[in-house]
């Protein structure tokens, strides 16, 4: 099996996504989880633009890494200044790696335009980098960047500072795909030039960007054509419309094309891996992405289920089980009654598909939904349900009565609403109030105060997300809401559901159900 290395740049490129930021200790955590799905290398920052990736190079030394190799980031010296004299070659030396990846200009636009100097001087700055940095015994990547554009502009130029690089000690040339706006056909056509020209000299790889969604293809393409490094993100983020996602092309190179990137035990863990990156990451990962999305390998209509519950293989390309993910069947009016049955069945294994307590499930779940329930996107709720139709559900609060009232202006930052909440347990009550950045935030703080005196373990519940849709748009002010909280405990997530023609009555039933399941499980 062919070996194509992966360069994942999360540390760098995806940490120039909008919303993302990573403490020292964020980036040590997703080193230690992509070293354990087993990438190649990791571009872990650029040591001369702040402190912090400075302090993470010191920080990482110490940690013991089994398969990937760390890379400081930088870019070629500055115009006029020695490299002896540049500042961000020094801190490229400083940080210790045995890898640095260099990144240089091949339009020329960006040459005279941005860097303000010659053509020669920027091929100059190219080859001298290269070289001075292998003086210091580096392993030196460089990436050209801008090089498609460069290559369908002045492909002679372009061409010349690749050699430039090759010249200077460069063990690998990157093709950057910098903007993200070239189609397939562009794509093959300049990588099948520069490996048929360079490829006997050295490594080339390729680094795309998503502008207009093609940022898997065109690296598979070039892949197609002769690369063997690929760079990106794991999870896809970063400026703009985002990096190619790694989870998507390790699986479809590895799966499908035949090549290992990864070792071949590791891409069981590549979910897993996903959802931890999401987690230090603070975003959600896309349900709907390839492979690792929780919708992945999730069926809904009746008829697709009944096929896949015969045989998966009639609408799923792989078994979820490989990438380390699992099959779901969602719950909604349009599910069949053996979908319905193999949830329940998870829950009390020995119901039986005959048992009257099916239908008694069934025409449950049927009547909330027209009420505007979804139980498709609210497991918990609907386990919740079960456990009362079948007597397993054990009540673990009483809810006397809640309140909420709001100010404006706000009395201090995050603080613009409080909420008073009375409950009783085991005969036992209990009063407390939660001032929140919102009424939902308020109550959550208050409902987590008063159950913490009775149950240790809410501490480790907290929520992730909280969706709000207008049911019936028709009335206005008075139209119904329904509201989707996920929970979390750190280990398992799980999603739960209220209806309400009151947005606050609507959260509090998927805000106590989320609490109740935890508290029952």
């Amino acid at each position: 099996m062919k070996k194509i290395t992966i360069l994942d740049s999360t540390l760098r490129d995806g940490a120039q996504g909008e919303n993302v930021s990573f403490s020292v200790q964020d980036k040590i955590h997703i080193c230690k989880a992509l070293d354990e799905l087993g990438v190649s290398f990791i571009e872990a920052g650029n040591p001369f633009s702040n402190p912090k990736d400075m302090e993470f190079f010191k920080q990482i030394r110490k940690v013991p890494l089994q398969n990937a190799k760390i890379c400081a980031f930088g870019s070629t010296r500055h115009v006029g200044v020695s490299c002896t004299e540049d500042k961000n070659l020094q801190s490229l030396i400083d940080a210790k790696t045995e890898y640095v990846v260099i990144f240089g200009k091949s339009w020329t636009f960006q040459v005279t335009e941005i860097l303000k100097t010659t053509l020669e001087e920027n091929l100059d700055m190219i080859k001298e980098t290269c070289a001075y940095l292998k003086s210091k015994k580096k392993h030196v990547f460089y990436d050209a960047e801008h090089f498609f554009t460069a290559y369908f502009e002045n492909k002679e130029y372009a061409f010349k500072t690749l050699q430039a690089a090759i010249e200077g000690g460069a063990e690998l040339i990157c093709l950057c795909e910098t903007k993200g706006g070239f189609m397939m056909d562009q794509v093959a056509t300049a990588v099948k030039d520069v490996v048929q020209t360079f490829g006997n000299k050295v490594e080339v790889g390729i680094h795309t960007h998503n502008d207009c969604g093609l940022a898997v293809a065109n690296s598979l393409v070039a892949v197609s054509n002769g690369v063997t490094h690929v760079q990106g993100v794991l999870l896809g983020f970063g400026e703009r419309t985002g990096n190619a996602n790694l989870s998507t092309i390790i699986p479809d190179l590895q799966l499908k094309m035949g090549y290992e990137c990864v070792p071949q035990e590791n891409i069981k863990n590549l979910t897993s891996i996903c959802k931890q990156i999401a987690e230090f990451t603070n975003v959600r990962l896309n349900p709907q992405s390839p492979f690792v999305g929780k919708s992945a390998f999730a069926h809904k209509a009746g008829m697709h289920i009944d096929a896949v519950l015969k045989n998966p293989f009639a609408y799923e390309h792989i078994t979820p089980e490989v990438v380390g993910n699992s099959r779901v069947f969602l719950m909604s009016e349009v599910a069949g009654r053996s979908t319905i049955l193999e949830k329940i069945q998870k829950l009390v294994p020995n119901i039986k598909k005959t048992d009257k307590v099916v239908d008694t499930i069934i025409e449950k779940m049927k009547q909330l939904e027209m009420e505007g329930y979804q139980f498709e996107g609210a497991d918990g709720s609907f386990e919740l349900m079960v456990l009362k139709i079948l007597g397993k559900y054990k009540p673990v609060f009483k809810l006397h009565y809640y309140q909420t009232n709001g100010s404006n202006p706000r009395p201090e930052e995050g603080v613009c609403c409080c909420a008073q909440i009375k409950v009783e347990v085991d005969k036992q009550i209990e009063i407390t109030a939660g001032e929140g950045d919102g009424p939902v935030n308020a109550l959550d703080i208050a409902l987590r105060k008063a159950l913490e005196k009775f149950y240790a373990e809410v501490s480790h519940i907290r929520l992730v997300d909280y969706k709000v849709r207008v049911i019936d748009g028709r009335s206005a002010t008075a139209a119904k809401v329904r509201v989707i909280i996920e929970s979390t405990d750190g280990k398992t997530n799980w999603t739960t559901v209220g209806v309400s023609c009151d947005l606050i009555e609507a959260s509090w039933i998927a805000l106590s159900d989320s609490f109740e399941l935890y508290l029952n499980k």
